[in-house]
């Protein structure tokens, strides 16, 4: 039976699909990601503190993540309200904080449980903030932005996508000799196929493709910026998934998500790179310009977020608050902070650190 984008795909193949998924194209670009990605492995675990990579490179893959579904915010409205706890963010930045509360309750979840769909409604829920759970009524479509045209029809009923959820579950633990990131592809197609719930499914679906490389230990932390490459190379993506959908046309979608893998994964070692270079930069400078302020734990400090308060540093044990006022005063009479009052709230900028996180 012909694909019909305008019927429900409750006909979507089951996983494994009945093809040859490791082609010679796609096992010579499979080598090629991997190869990137251990070295990426590898550089973030030199870094002294690698909560400083999870604090402020995952909120860029949120903030990008974000952005493919058209909920946008500024670099500078991001940080200032990742470093406020009063709630006052807009609507969207609020949105993209979800994001990467989502992504931390994956990751920190799959130390004592592995990737299910109990789990895929977590992270919707986290990120939609409400008890948003697997699709129970038809009306679902996926359109063209631009003309308004349809363009796929997920599944309907909630019996059919909890069947269809079971077999990628299966599907992702199966003991057999794909290799991993080739079964994140397909299980990133499936999953969007399926298209489990109301809402928030391409984002839950990229926080999945972060925590299976965890889980399968080819990354220690979910640092890869892979929503920058999507963006970048946006109607290829949806070609890929048409693809398979209409013609199953695996191994093109395959290399499509492998090349991001690899491209990504440069991209983010050499901006880890920079910012271990940067920090070694300025924790020399402090330490020879200004000693009886340096200490290797207040230079970390400055680098876990672009926008520093008083108070994290007093929370980090570091000072009481009249020295770590006097602290930042001083890093920012050097040059390697600046001052910003903003209503009542004082932040000490670290504007080289939120140049790289941008670039």
């Amino acid at each position: 039976m012909p694909f019909d984008r305008l019927q429900p795909y409750n006909e979507l193949p089951l996983l494994p699909p009945a093809v040859e998924l490791e082609t010679k194209a796609v096992l010579k670009q499979a080598i090629a990601a991997n190869r990137v990605l251990a070295s990426l492995r590898g550089l973030a675990a030199q870094i002294p503190n690698q909560g400083m990579l999870i604090s402020s490179i995952v909120l860029q893959e949120a903030r990008l993540s974000s952005e493919i579904e058209n909920i946008v915010t500024s670099n500078d409205a991001l940080y200032r309200a990742d470093a406020d706890a009063d709630g006052k963010a807009d609507p969207q930045t609020k949105e993209v904080l979800r994001y990467r509360e989502a992504l931390y309750h994956g990751f920190h979840a799959l130390k004592a449980r592995p990737l299910s769909t109990n789990l895929f409604i977590e992270i919707v829920q986290l990120i939609k903030q409400s008890d948003m759970q697997v699709r129970a009524v038809p009306g679902t479509v996926l359109k063209n932005p631009v003309s308004g045209e349809v363009v796929y029809t997920p599944p309907v009923g909630a019996e059919v996508i909890r069947d269809k959820l079971s077999n990628l579950e299966k599907f992702i633990h199966a003991q057999d000799d794909l290799d991993p990131l080739v079964k994140m592809a397909v299980m990133h197609y499936q999953f969007e196929a399926i298209h489990p719930f109301p809402d928030g499914n391409g984002r839950t679906g990229r926080i999945l493709n972060l925590l299976y490389l965890v889980d399968q230990k080819l990354l220690d932390i979910p640092v890869m910026f892979l929503s920058r490459y999507i963006i970048a190379n946006r109607p290829a993506y949806y070609e890929g998934l048409r693809g398979v959908t209409e013609r199953q046309e695996w191994e093109s979608w395959i290399l499509y998500m492998l090349r991001a893998i690899e491209s990504t994964a440069q991209q983010t070692y050499e901006q880890v790179s920079r910012i271990r270079d940067l920090m070694e930069q300025v924790r020399e400078r402090v330490q020879r310009e200004s000693p009886v302020v340096y200490s290797k734990d207040l230079v970390e400090a400055i680098f876990r977020h672009p926008y520093t308060k008083i108070q994290f540093l007093v929370d980090a044990g570091i000072a009481k608050r009249q020295t770590a006022s006097s602290y930042l005063q001083a890093l920012a009479g050097l040059g390697v902070l600046r001052e910003l009052k903003h209503g009542r709230e004082k932040y000490y900028i670290n504007d080289a650190l939120l140049a790289e996180l941008a670039a």
